[in-house]
Formats: C-alpha cells, sequence, structure tokens
C-alpha cells in the first residue's frame, strides 16, 4: 500500500516535478548500469587496476592533469603489474615489448592501431593524425625532404645564426661571478626562434628581445588548455560542437595560434623563394606543378613544427643541463671531450660534432631521465583486436605506453635513478639494460620525422 500511495503522490505532482524525477531516476539508473557494465561485462574487466578506475574516467583525466602522472602510473604498476587497466577503456602497457606490438612497424595487410582521436583531435589534419597509412605516407614523404641529411646541411647556417645568438646573450649575461640563469627559458627562446624561422621564415624575436614573445606564452598557456579539453572529451564525446558555438572564450588561445599560424604561412608562401626550411618542402608540387599538400595540411603542419619542435627540444637540453650540472665528473669529461675536439668555435658543426661519442651518450641519458614527452602517445586498438604483450586488447580500447615509466622501471635499467651516460657506452654494469624500452622518438611508421 505504501508502494501505491508514494506512486500515486508522484503522479499528483507538477509535469515538470515529474519530469525532473523521471530524469533523475533515468541518470542513476544510467549510471548504475555504467558501473556494473564495467566492472563486471566489459571484456576488460579480467585486466587488473584499481576498480574504482574501471567505473569512470575521471580517476585517470585527474591523474594526466595532476602534474605527476609519470609517478602515480609507476605506483600503479608497481602494485597491480606491467598491465594495468586505469579507466573503462583505457589500458597502460610497461613492458618494452609494448613499443613493438603497439607502435611497430605492420606487414602488408596488417591493420595499424591509430593514434587515439581524442586525445589528437585539435593536431588534425597535420601528418601526427593522418588516418591511414596512406594518407600518413603521403604527408610524410613531402615532409622528409626538409629532415634529410642534404636539408639539415642546407640550414645550418640558419641554425647557426642562433646558436650564436644565445652564446652572445648568456655572455652578456654571465659577466660577473655569481649570476644565476634559467637555461630553460633561454633554450626556449633559441628553439622557438630556429623553429619560427624554418617554419615562417622568421623567427619570434626572443633571443633579440630577451623574453618571450607572447605568441610563445600562448602557445604554452594553450598546451594547458588542450589537456583539459582531451579530458573533457573523455566525459562528453561531442563537447567541441558545444564549444564553439556557445564558449569559444575556453578555446581562445588555441583558436588565436591557429589564426596567427595561417596568417604566418600565408606570408611565408607570398615570397616565393627557394630558402632552404620547412615551408619550402611543405609547399612541394607536383610534376603539373600543383601543390602536394592542400593549404589546410600546410598550416596544420607548420603549427605543429612549432609545437613539437621547439619546446621538446628546449626541454632535452634543460634536462641535460641540469643533469651535467648536478654531476661535475660527467661535466668535467663532456668539456674535456669538446675542448680536446675543436680548437675553436668555428671547428664545430653538423658534421663534426658527431664524434662526440661522449657528448652522444649524455643526450641519450637526458633523453632517457628526462623524456620531452613524459606521458602517453595513446593509440586505439585496430578493429578485431590486438595482441599486446600475450594480453588479448579488444578493438577501440586505448593503449598507452609511458616513456617515464618505462625509463625509470629498474626492470628495464640498471642504477634507474642515476644518471650513467657510460650506460649507452658498453659499460658492464649496463649490459643487461633492455635498451628496446628507450623510444624517446617513439616507432614504427610514424616515428617522430625529426629522429635522426
Amino acid at each position: 500500500m505504501a508502494i501505491i500511495s508514494d506512486a500515486s503522490q508522484l503522479f499528483s505532482r507538477s509535469p515538470a516535478t515529474i519530469l525532473a524525477s523521471l530524469v533523475g531516476i533515468l541518470v542513476l539508473s544510467y549510471i548504475t548500469y555504467t558501473v556494473i557494465y564495467n566492472l563486471f561485462l566489459s571484456p576488460l574487466r579480467h585486466i587488473p587496476g584499481p576498480k574504482l578506475w574501471a567505473t569512470s574516467e575521471i580517476f585517470f583525466s585527474r591523474l594526466l592533469m595532476s602534474g605527476t602522472g609519470h609517478k602515480q602510473l609507476s605506483n600503479l604498476h608497481a602494485k597491480y603489474g606491467d598491465i594495468v587497466r586505469v579507466s573503462p577503456l583505457q589500458v597502460s602497457f610497461n613492458q618494452p615489448e609494448a613499443w613493438k606490438d603497439i607502435y611497430g612497424h605492420r606487414k602488408a595487410g596488417q591493420l595499424e592501431n591509430q593514434k587515439d582521436p581524442i586525445f589528437y583531435k585539435l593536431a588534425s589534419p597535420s601528418v601526427i593524425v593522418a588516418e591511414d597509412s596512406e594518407d600518413h605516407g603521403r604527408q610524410r614523404k613531402v615532409m622528409a625532404h626538409a629532415f634529410s641529411a642534404q636539408a639539415l646541411l642546407e640550414q645550418q647556417p640558419i641554425m647557426k645564426k642562433y646558436v650564436d645568438l644565445l652564446i652572445k646573450r648568456l655572455k652578456e649575461l654571465t659577466g660577473t661571478d655569481g649570476t644565476v640563469v634559467n637555461m630553460v627559458k633561454w633554450y626556449d627562446f633559441t628553439t622557438f626562434d630556429l623553429v619560427g624561422d624554418l617554419s615562417f621564415g622568421e623567427p619570434f624575436g626572443c633571443l633579440e628581445e630577451s623574453k618571450y614573445d607572447p605568441w610563445v606564452s600562448m602557445i604554452f598557456a594553450g598546451v594547458k588548455e588542450a589537456v583539459f579539453l582531451i579530458q573533457i572529451r573523455r566525459w562528453i564525446p561531442n563537447i567541441d560542437f558545444y564549444l564553439h558555438k556557445y564558449a569559444t572564450v575556453l578555446l581562445a588561445k588555441l583558436l588565436q595560434h591557429h589564426e596567427l599560424t595561417n596568417a604566418k604561412v600565408a606570408k611565408r608562401m607570398a615570397r616565393k623563394t627557394d630558402r632552404p626550411d620547412f615551408m619550402q618542402a611543405l609547399t612541394a608540387t607536383d610534376e603539373d606543378g600543383n601543390r602536394i599538400l592542400p593549404l589546410i595540411e600546410i598550416q596544420q603542419n607548420a603549427s605543429l613544427f612549432v609545437i613539437a619542435g621547439s619546446e621538446t627540444t628546449a626541454t632535452a637540453l634543460g634536462g641535460a643541463t641540469y643533469l651535467l650540472c648536478s654531476n661535475p665528473a660527467a661535466l668535467a669529461k663532456l668539456t674535456e671531450e669538446v675542448r680536446s675536439a675543436f680548437s675553436s668555435e668555428e671547428d664545430i658543426n653538423l658534421l663534426s660534432v658527431q664524434k662526440l661519442k661522449y657528448m652522444h651518450a649524455v643526450l641519450e641519458e637526458a633523453l632517457r631521465m628526462f623524456p620531452p614527452i613524459p606521458g602517453p602517445a595513446p593509440r586505439m586498438i585496430h578493429s578485431g583486436g590486438e595482441m599486446v604483450c600475450g594480453q588479448f586488447i579488444p578493438e577501440g580500447t586505448v593503449v598507452n605506453v609511458w616513456q617515464t615509466v618505462q625509463n625509470y622501471n629498474p626492470e628495464n635499467f640498471a642504477l634507474a635513478d642515476e644518471f650513467h651516460p657510460e650506460r649507452w657506452l658498453g659499460d658492464e654494469r649496463f649490459k643487461d639494460d633492455k635498451r628496446d624500452a628507450f623510444q624517446p622518438f617513439s616507432l614504427g611508421s610514424r616515428v617522430c620525422i625529426g629522429k635522426k
């Protein structure tokens, strides 16, 4: 009788109250069903991991935005094993074999695991998110000319100009003993100016003005916006439509970056010059004189060059500088190698530095300890599913390998928390290191085009 009475009271209320109650019941039912499905019915239910994280994307999203995600994920792998379910549809791997299984080259006819469309949407339609192998190959073939050995030698005068200006500024700053210099900032100035020049035919002016250009500052802020938007997309897949229509303020920095990029691209293309830079490659034409890449792909790839080629390089150099300053013996050894190899600054160039074996080892170790992309490079498992590290992963699952987690795993590297360039020079202490776990430029057909 009580149930009948409660029901009669419900339907005696106003239509708005009834509607709100029904919506509440539907939402609660949906949440309950989703939790039950993710925990007990999902094809990922057998993969170990924190049960609460399997119920919602919120927990892994919080990890990604925390700034300490690599430490938290290392702890999860230490607790649950090398394969961990970190959300309803995402799995993290901490085994060297995962690189090849997820990102490696495919035989003819084999499907590849595509870039996660939610994570990489802002980079579309650049080479980094080309939907299939054919589209990716078409763009990469055009861009490869800008990164060939011949192209790098032709670009050397441009590079030298900014390196010389960096050295000049540092000498001005360090005229007196005890001067403290933020080297990460100066590496940022140099790499953004250099990549800006190679992409648009003119620098940002950071080194000349000894400060961040407003556009560069906006890029840093835009990256933070992008991380937030990626997580929102996990929860609300069609959020972009509403953001563009009703909340453009949340996209302001990203939209402004694209507008500035498009203007710079138009200005550089109008020059009609054979200058040996990235834009020369991007605007290549076929036998009939038609551009191979459409304008939108030229614009997006130019934007990609600026973001992917500048801050990442500055991060690697900043990490190397910190590690050398923290390890005086390594710094002394590198200093001796450089000064004994060259009699003057004029002797230093792209070819001559290749004989600096210890410097190369220092950079390798710096990339291991401070990878420019420390977090995930997510892929979505192709139709039919994939075997990854001996575990079948169903199609549609987003899989991750974190460089920092792999690089600091003591199962992969001896003395993993310590700086030892000697591990890359045949030192017996590191003979059992699993070097295939070290992939700072990723792996496979979509390996970073800047890897040399």
